[in-house]
């Protein structure tokens, strides 16, 4: 039987903020929540671990930022 998460269980199972939660949701990145009756979200919790799992295995492979990316390169000053 599939288990469901409500908004309470999740808090502490996801130590995010409720908006980036949301944020994330909207661009794809986190478990969709779904309604269970028009005031009641809740969330699978195999999608959920998955997703935590996911983010686990991708915290260990160590990444570098790419400094390509940078919009300005700040200037150093000689101090002598």
């Amino acid at each position: 039987m599939k288990r469901t998460v409500r908004r309470p269980e999740l808090r502490r199972i996801v130590p995010l903020a409720d908006t980036t939660i949301y944020e994330m949701e909207q661009r794809g990145e986190f478990p969709r929540r779904f309604y269970l009756t028009p005031r009641c979200a809740a969330w699978d919790l195999d999608e959920v671990e998955a997703w935590l799992e996911a983010r686990r295995r991708a915290s260990e492979v160590p990444t570098r930022p790419d400094v390509k990316l940078r919009r300005s390169r700040p200037m150093r000053t000689s101090q002598g």
